[in-house]
């Protein structure tokens, strides 16, 4: 074989290689259409991408989780959505619901089956979750979801069945947060919950970074929500149930889950 002939054929396996590459990135970047869950579509907004999610709660039940059965916090998507496959009792969708400790405890109030296991917290702080006002997302005994400023749930003390608490707000009776600039520096992938006044229940997580003040007008202008929450971001994701639609193996302390009833 001669040097020549050696040489094209290690350029052809390598321009190979590199097609077989670039393929595998543009699909794990961009996953298809067919592995959302059935309640969740892509959009765009603001020239951003977005996987949202429409919970009729007479369709679909919502569901909290932070950890197994032997009191183990799950620490990642991929860790609860395994043990509910295990315990036959799939997920449709599961993702990141509010922020936490180092041991994967919530910062503030987290209601799970009716049982408070972490209080509402009203104190002052550094971060996303001290940026007043902030919220909580909670299901009331009657199955009606609502998203209430924290001050404002310490007032009512509603009967909660399941209940997480966040911040900031993004959308506060039909108005952006006051701190939110129209389209901030800080940009990263983020998630949120919104309520309609029909009950729907609005999930939405961004496929790419984006700001807190487009993230905000997506529940207010796009997903018509007078009422929206701020779960986290940079280590937002979304499964569905069997893989991760968005975001990658970052750990996570409460969990969302949504699950067909029954």
């Amino acid at each position: 074989m001669t040097r020549r002939l050696s040489m094209a054929i290690l350029i052809g396996i390598l321009v190979i290689a590199g097609l077989a590459l670039a393929l595998w990135l543009r699909r794990s970047a961009t996953p298809p259409s067919e592995a959302l869950p059935p309640p969740c579509h892509d959009s765009v907004f603001e020239g951003v991408g977005y996987v949202t999610c429409e919970i009729d709660l007479r369709t679909y039940e919502i569901t909290l989780a932070r950890t197994d059965a032997n009191g183990k916090p799950y620490g990642t998507l991929k860790a609860f959505d395994t043990d509910m496959a295990a315990r036959g009792t799939p997920v449709l969708l599961a993702m990141n619901a509010g922020m936490y400790h180092k041991d994967f405890s919530p910062v503030g109030l987290f209601v799970e089956n009716g049982h408070e296991t972490a209080p509402l917290n009203l104190s002052e702080g550094a971060g996303n979750f001290f940026m007043k006002p902030n919220g909580v997302f909670f299901i009331d005994r009657a199955g009606c979801a609502v998203v209430m400023e924290s001050t404002v749930y310490a007032q009512h003390q509603p009967e909660a069945e399941l209940a997480t608490q966040s911040g900031p707000m993004l959308v506060i009776g039909g108005q952006l947060h006051p701190r939110f600039e129209e389209d901030g520096a800080s940009r990263y992938v983020r998630n949120g919950v919104g309520v309609r006044a029909d009950g729907t229940v609005v999930l939405a997580i961004s496929r790419t970074p984006v700001s807190f003040g487009s993230f905000a007008r997506l529940f207010r202008d796009e997903l018509a929500c007078p009422d929206a929450l701020f779960l986290d971001g940079a280590i937002s994701a979304l499964s569905n149930g069997r893989r991760l639609i968005v975001g990658g193996r970052f750990p996570v302390g409460p969990i969302l889950a949504v699950r067909a009833r029954q």
